[in-house]
């Protein structure tokens, strides 16, 4: 079983029994036989104790008050990366792979190479000029494929090790708006992987 002590367990108690107490020792030092160093070492002591409790308390306040100021600013942070996020997702040229790589869509599952499918986004740029943009990822890039108008097939146009690439072939009829379709693959240790991109279809104006 804990043994009582005699001392208050609370900072204010302990302060308010400590002014009783030095109050009756002023009264009657000698009856209690308490030395003048002794009281003036307990009164020193417990000025001492007050002072730490004051400001104890006030950093407390302060604290309390920092904190709620922290918050509100938080909120108010949370709010306008919200509002940006909603520009940024609703911009003509936004893709998943650029939400990725902000940071603003958390992925839904541990990326893998051998699965996965670029994010592909294409943007005509006028004269036969296209803007492609991607997810790099941990690839070493990607190998482009292009289909236009009199191609039997896909045809592979570039490899792009970084986002943007640009498709610079020049129409094939100059001052004739052509329609490119687009597709890429991820590359690692120069081998393609994974999946192709959905097709990307382009109005490529003169």
């Amino acid at each position: 079983m804990r043994k009582e002590d005699f001392i208050p367990a609370t900072d204010q108690d302990l302060l308010a029994w400590l002014a009783q107490a030095l109050g009756k020792l002023r009264a009657d030092l000698a009856g209690y036989g308490v030395t003048e160093e002794e009281l003036a070492e307990l009164i020193d002591a417990g000025d001492d104790f007050r002072g730490a409790v004051t400001d104890a308390l006030a950093a407390a306040a302060a604290a309390k008050a920092a904190t709620a100021c922290k918050k509100q600013r938080r909120e108010r942070l949370e709010t306008v990366l919200r509002k940006v996020k909603r520009h940024i997702k609703g911009h003509r040229g936004y893709t998943t792979a650029m939400g990725l790589d902000l940071g603003i869509v958390p992925p839904k599952h541990r990326f893998d190479l051998n699965t996965a499918k670029p994010d592909l986004a294409a943007i005509d740029q006028t004269g036969g000029v296209v803007r492609l943009t991607f997810t790099k990822y941990k690839s070493e890039g990607i190998n482009i494929y292009c289909q236009r108008e009199g191609d039997s097939g896909w045809v592979l146009v570039g490899r792009a090790a970084h986002s943007p690439w640009l498709d610079t072939r020049p129409l094939l009829q100059a001052g004739k708006a052509e329609l490119r379709r687009y597709t890429a693959v991820y590359v690692r240790k120069d081998q393609e992987v994974g999946q192709f991109s959905n097709e990307v279809a382009v109005s490529c104006a003169p």
